[in-house]
């Protein structure tokens, strides 16, 4: 296997790490490379740079807005994008109903809202999980009824996240209740300006507010936003999963934080001497990146077989349980290399304004908060307890 790359791949990867660090804004950056959540504005303005570039939506179609690079060229600009801290486009509406849109939707759906996903003009979330239906998605329980040229839902969603930023949910709802549960489910793209919408927060163990709950009562929904067949959302809600959990990984991510582990490591003492030299220290963060390398090699395969042309079977589950326990793992050796300093977690708005002296170290504002928040990624996106039942399944026919 010849895993070198050509010249011209090596003049793109110059391209896109030039581009990257004369245009990433300074302040989105520097949250992104901390863990701390983003602000709507700024990663609105880094969206609408990427986006006057073209690199918006790498995976997407040519003719809906894609860059129509290689998989190598997208693996490329994905580990620079990573190296460089520079967050990734919402995921809501790039990696998951902006494909459901273009590989299900009709001409006038794909007419009108692609185009304002890669503008940013549209801000979505997801309406999947429900009180009682997560992992066992196909057990939600939202209705939607028709009536004329309109359905009327009821019903609650909760775990939605940024839901508070969005103007749009795409969501899952019951449609007929007669038939195997799978059977019964129609996908459906919903205004949250519409009357009957109420939005609750939910302040996560971080203490930061990025999931919600959203309640349904008597809203109508024209039969025009259905992607699709009635009925028919199950599928499309599978292929939507496929995305979401390979993006999940962040293996890109996941290097720049070994990276900064190391760093810390060289600056941190314990027990007289420096962490580096700590050999149970060393241990667990050698392990960690080795674990990531045999990742990122599952990822490339999996990369080659979509550009083959091949079907991908449990992959993208693969990709999504081990992402998600390194950067478990990763959040918490940062906590516990920075000693006393990563005990201690206040939001960004609470140390602005204070007149007393921070005296940690900078590196160590945000792991905290990081580490808090990672805690859900072996849950969110499907559990993988239930992606070890996918790959089962699958892989082994059980």
């Amino acid at each position: 296997m010849d895993l070198s790359f050509t010249n011209e791949e090596v003049a793109f990867k110059s391209e896109v790490r030039e581009f990257i660090e004369n245009n990433l804004p300074a302040d989105v950056k520097d949250r992104y490379s901390r863990g701390i959540h983003f602000t709507k504005e700024g990663q609105e303005r880094w969206q609408k740079i990427l986006n006057s570039k073209g690199w918006l939506a790498p995976n997407w179609p040519g003719e809906y807005g894609g860059t129509g690079w290689t998989a190598t060229q997208k693996y490329i600009f994905a580990q620079e994008m990573g190296r460089a801290s520079a967050p990734p486009p919402m995921p809501f509406g790039v990696s998951m109903v902006g494909p459901v849109i273009y590989t299900f939707g009709n001409q006038e759906q794909k007419d009108y809202y692609l185009p304002r996903i890669l503008q940013s003009e549209d801000w979505w979330c997801q309406g999947y999980s429900e009180p009682g239906s997560g992992s066992d998605l196909a057990s939600l329980k939202t209705k939607a009824v028709r009536d004329g040229d309109d359905y009327i839902v009821n019903g609650q969603k909760i775990w939605t996240s940024h839901a508070q930023h969005a103007n749009l949910i795409f969501c899952l709802v019951r449609t007929d209740q007669d038939v195997k549960a799978q059977e019964g489910i129609s996908f459906l793209l919903i205004d949250m300006d519409s009357p009957g919408i109420t939005l609750k927060p939910i302040i996560g163990l971080d203490t930061e507010h990025t999931l919600n709950e959203v309640f349904f009562d008597d809203v109508r929904v024209p039969v025009k936003n259905r992607i699709g067949e009635e009925n028919k959302g199950w599928t499309y809600a599978k292929f939507l999963l496929g995305n979401e959990r390979t993006s999940i990984a962040r293996i890109a991510q996941s290097k720049l934080r070994c990276e900064h582990l190391r760093e810390v490591a060289s600056a941190e003492r314990v027990d007289g001497g420096l962490l580096q030299d700590d050999a149970d220290f060393m241990r667990k963060l050698n392990q960690i990146e080795v674990d990531l390398m045999a990742l990122e090699y599952t990822e490339l395969r999996m990369l080659s077989k979509i550009e083959h042309g091949e079907t991908l079977t449990a992959e993208p589950s693969l990709l999504k349980i081990k992402g998600s326990e390194i950067q478990q793992r990763l959040t918490e050796l940062l906590v516990e290399s920075l000693g006393m300093y990563g005990a201690a977690y206040e939001a960004l708005e609470v140390r602005e304004g204070r007149n007393d002296q921070n005296f940690a170290p900078d590196y160590a504002h945000g792991p905290m908060a990081e580490h808090l928040y990672l805690r859900a990624a072996t849950i969110y996106g499907g559990s993988n307890e239930i992606q070890r039942n996918i790959i089962s399944k699958m892989v082994l026919g059980l």
